[in-house]
């Protein structure tokens, strides 16, 4: 049994999973995937069941009809990881923006039982972004900036995905509470294991944009984000 799970969302990723499943499982560090699938017309899920005879209890999938949005996956697959007594659980990107080569500098930390939350940063010293364009770079840089002021937190990569939390700070977390989708999701995970107590790390990483596939960010989910810091402040997390 391992002790560490990495949660992938996938929809339409049919040119990013094999090469991720085969990068993951390949490492000597005992890694089990979770694969929350949205309905993907690719084929995505079909890839993922063939894979899973190959790397038997090591490759998990959870499908779901249709699009439920980027939150809910996650949730459905912390559920899923605390019933089956997973320690360290991470959330990772499929299309490789998020490197898994540093899936086990995340984890170190917790290891030392000093975190409880390690947050693969962009703009701590050592972070970078690589294929962005200034505005984009611009957009995300001070987006942390805002969700800092409103939030009153000194995390410098607030919408960041790519993480490894302990068990115990998803047990303590209220999941019915948090209903975002988007960055906003991933802002109010931070925001609840601070208010939980939890010790967050920032761990310098490289972003890079995707060479395959499709975003699937719009307008809305940065319209979510702008004013869901607001309402963070009064939700019971």
């Amino acid at each position: 049994m391992s002790s560490s799970l990495v949660i992938i969302p996938t929809y339409n990723e049919i040119e990013n999973i094999e090469k991720m499943v085969r990068k993951v499982l390949g490492y000597p560090h005992n890694f089990h995937i979770l694969i929350i699938d949205d309905g993907s017309p690719d084929g995505t899920a079909q890839k993922v069941e063939e894979l899973q005879q190959e790397f038997e209890g090591k490759l998990f999938i959870e499908k779901r009809k249709g699009k439920l949005g980027l939150g809910t996956a996650y949730i459905h697959g912390f559920k899923w990881a605390l019933a089956k007594n997973y320690t360290y659980i991470f959330e990772m990107d499929c299309d490789f923006s998020h490197n898994p080569d540093d899936l086990i500098r995340l984890r170190q930390p917790l290891e030392t039982g000093k975190y409880q939350l390690s947050v693969g940063s962009r703009y701590v010293k050592g972070g970078n972004t690589v294929n962005w364009p200034i505005g984009r770079k611009l957009m995300s840089y001070f987006a942390s900036v805002y969700v800092r002021t409103v939030l009153f937190i000194s995390i410098k990569d607030t919408t960041a995905g790519f993480k490894c939390y302990h068990r115990d700070v998803l047990s303590k977390i209220n999941f019915d509470a948090v209903t975002f989708k988007g960055y906003a999701f991933q802002i109010c995970m931070k925001y609840a294991a601070l208010k939980h107590g939890f010790k967050i790390i920032e761990v310098p990483i490289t972003f890079i944009d995707r060479e395959f596939g499709t975003s699937k960010m719009n307008s809305s989910i940065f319209k979510e984000a702008l004013y869901g810091v607001w309402k963070m402040r009064f939700m019971k997390l």
